[in-house]
């Protein structure tokens, strides 16, 4: 083991899965040489912020466990876009396995957009059910966020792949619905399941706004996704509202 040089162990260590960490920190770790100590090191520090996260994605399925003794089948209800000046508002249906394994779950605000990227897909892949809700600017100017809020969200109930025997919400109840419902205020940061739907939205109406970006370039959608940023604001007093600008948001720049 003293022959294999340290540049080769520190490529070992950098293709190593998590999982495959346990056997190599045994293999190296009488090896005695500053260098491979320094590897050694920071492949238990990778264990314990793995072991960190485990426990707490634990803590963050409180709710699920505790309603998982009486439903098979939990559906966690998030939104995003309820504060921008275009586009619509998004909302996520999402029922994890009582199995799930997915870490790094978090209020989709507190992620990076690539870590959401990741989480987008490990979601879609693993959940048994991923519904979405879309309600346009039009309806929203019609009947007020609000109530677009929840059109949106039932949308989201009806498209269920499974439907969901008890829905945990993000801080609302929805109204018009028949089946249980436990409002969670700051559920995106408490409930794994609220956690992925909001990933889910997110990312959902982040590539809805970037595709508005080719259509309407001068707004700057690729980058402020519709929310009222200098720059959005100004392109709005300058060019005026283009055909998805919510005309209920806007009157105070045009």
């Amino acid at each position: 083991m003293a022959d294999k040089k340290i540049t080769e162990i520190q490529k070992e260590y950098k293709e190593a899965t998590l999982d495959l960490l346990p056997s190599f920190i045994e293999e190296y770790i009488n090896d005695g040489r500053p260098g491979v100590s320094k590897i050694i090191n920071q492949a238990m520090n990778r264990m314990e912020k793995l072991r960190l996260e485990k426990e707490r994605i634990e803590r963050l399925k409180e709710y699920e466990y505790k309603y998982w003794e009486k439903y098979d089948f939990i559906g966690g209800i998030d939104e995003v876009g309820r504060g921008p000046l275009a586009g619509p508002v998004v909302t996520a249906c999402v029922i994890l396995p009582k199995d799930c394994d997915i870490l790094y779950i978090n209020d989709s605000k507190k992620l990076s957009a690539t870590k959401r990227d990741e989480l987008y897909e490990e979601i879609m892949a693993k959940a048994l059910s991923v519904s979405i809700g879309v309600v346009s600017e039009a309806r929203i100017d019609e009947i007020n966020i609000l109530q677009a809020t929840y059109e949106a969200m039932r949308q989201a109930i009806s498209e269920c792949k499974v439907q969901p025997q008890l829905l945990l919400n993000d801080a609302v109840t929805i109204p018009g619905v028949t089946i249980p419902q436990v409002p969670i205020i700051k559920g995106d940061a408490k409930s794994i399941s609220i956690g992925a739907a909001s990933i889910i939205a997110k990312v959902t109406r982040d590539r809805m706004m970037v595709e508005y970006e080719d259509i309407y370039p001068e707004y700057h959608f690729a980058s402020n996704k519709g929310y009222g940023s200098q720059e959005h604001i100004e392109a709005l007093r300058k060019y005026g509202p283009c055909p998805i600008h919510r005309r209920s948001f806007i009157g105070n720049f045009v």
